[in-house]
């Protein structure tokens, strides 16, 4: 059988401890928002990996999301990438058809004629110095199809609570990315209640050092806090009703947001940059 092995896998092995389900509501997002990228076949989408990068000691990350977004696309590829060799042999057993495993790092183990349309790499940054993590993306994002998604952020240790940085590649992707171009994803299932404080430890690494007066992020969660505050009476009619009011009233104060009810009644808001 042949070996996909990328020369010097680039990056550092992780603690690679994952619960179960840990990033059930990334795959479920994805679900809702991203279906056609998630079916997409024409062209170089034809067998298009969905990669599941540093995917931990166990591989029930990649399987999960593989069973999941399978609803939506039966025949999508799914590639889980370590960079630690115990890792990929653990996982192998449980390669089949379309679900494979394999040794690699940001510089992801590809094929001749492979091609990549999402790569989800969540809590694998943040251990990284910011220059790193800008780089990371970079060469992450030269290996998706135009088009493509990188979903890269931080969850608790149970994905109740997470962000992540959402980056779809365009025709003419810059080399380097900052974080003014990417989408911030806010994610809550409500277990912990409500406050836009709980985020702020799992801000991506590209964020979580800029939470001072004068930085876009500092600014926007400052403005999330207040338009919390301003709408706390909302509480008593559930905290999923005051997240979506929180969203609205952010909105006048001039964030582009995705506001579909749909989005904001499941706990997720994202904010689209400037």
């Amino acid at each position: 059988m042949k070996k996909f092995v990328a020369k010097d896998p680039r990056g550092q092995i992780t603690r690679g401890k994952t619960a179960r389900n840990r990033l059930r509501r990334v795959d479920n997002w994805l679900l809702m928002h991203e279906p056609a990228l998630l079916r997409r076949n024409d062209g170089d989408y034809a067998k298009a990996w969905y990669v599941d990068l540093g995917y931990g000691v166990e591989p029930f990350t990649t399987l999960e999301s593989a069973h999941r977004l399978r609803k939506v696309s039966p025949n999508l590829p799914v590639l889980g990438v370590e960079i630690d060799p115990e890792r990929v042999q653990t996982a192998l057993p449980y390669e089949d058809d379309q679900t494979k495993f394999r040794l690699g790092g940001f510089n992801l183990p590809l094929g001749v004629g492979d091609r990549v349309k999402i790569i989800r790499a969540f809590n694998v940054l943040r251990q990284y110095d910011e220059t790193q993590v800008i780089e990371a993306h970079s060469v992450l994002l030269n290996q998706l199809l135009p088009g493509g998604l990188l979903l890269e952020g931080t969850s608790d240790p149970f994905g109740q609570v997470w962000v992540a940085n959402v980056i779809q590649k365009t025709q003419a992707e810059p080399h380097r990315i900052t974080p003014a171009s990417t989408g911030l994803l806010f994610s809550t299932n409500f277990h912990n209640g409500f406050d836009p404080a709980l985020f702020q430890p799992v801000l991506p690494k590209n964020y979580i050092h800029h939470m001072q007066p004068g930085e876009r992020i500092y600014q926007f969660m400052e403005a999330w806090k207040f338009c919390a505050r301003q709408t706390v009476s909302l509480r008593t009619l559930g905290l999923r009703q005051w997240f979506a009011q929180t969203a609205r009233n952010l909105q006048e104060h001039g964030y582009r947001l995705d506001l579909r009810e749909r989005f904001l009644n499941l706990g997720y808001l994202f904010w689209l940059g400037e």
